[in-house]
């Protein structure tokens, strides 16, 4: 493999070849079928308490979260990129092209938002939290949460790992401070719900 090979292999953006769309090409494919299945589950298009289409909603625990665009749990999503983005690059080195690590973080995000909005994950969401008030994402805010997820992907890419992974602990307490609430505990009260933690995030 020759330097110029290797070098469009590193990068996100260039194009030299028809092969060079296809991970965009299937990227949306993915995000369109996403769409498609979460409508198809039942998830609103936006927000139904709101005439405005906010893009941001600041309320971590208010009826709006997750029915706009971006809200808090945005940046937990970033985080989810620069994960994938850590493990990916781990278990395939330099055997795939960058664009290709993308479509793959793109598409288990996206199969995430599928499954994070059946009934059976709203309920434990609902039991395990204090998010009485979820009843699943609207399927604009599924859709900003796999941007935002390549946006960390390429956050984590453009400053490698041991910076990303101080920008990853960085956001994980700043979150904790501003909602009581983070990518790691988010994944522990999903899998076995803590009563302590559930009792400090209702503020007792």
């Amino acid at each position: 493999m020759n330097y110029l090979e290797t070098d469009n292999q590193n990068r996100l953006f260039a194009f030299n070849s028809w092969r060079d769309y296809l991970p965009y090409l299937l990227i949306l494919a993915v995000i369109a079928a996403a769409i498609f299945e979460l409508h198809w589950q039942g998830r609103i298009w936006w927000c139904k308490w709101d005439a405005l289409y906010y893009l941001w909603s600041n309320d971590a625990w208010g009826k709006h979260n997750s029915q706009h665009l971006f809200d808090p749990y945005s940046f937990t999503h970033i985080l989810h990129g620069f994960f994938f983005y850590w493990v990916l690059t781990l278990i395939f080195r330099r055997r795939l092209p960058l664009k290709w690590l993308l479509f793959c973080a793109i598409f288990v995000e996206s199969a995430w938002e599928m499954l994070e909005n059946t009934d059976s994950i709203i309920q434990q969401y609902r039991t395990a939290t204090l998010a009485l008030n979820y009843f699943g994402d609207s399927v604009v805010n599924s859709f900003g949460d796999i941007l935002s997820c390549a946006v960390g992907f390429i956050i984590a890419r453009k400053l490698g790992f041991w910076r990303s992974f101080a920008v990853f602990i960085f956001i994980e307490i700043v979150l904790i401070f501003w909602i009581h609430d983070s990518l790691l505990i988010n994944i522990i009260m999903l899998i076995h719900p803590v009563e302590a933690i559930k009792t400090w995030q209702s503020g007792n």
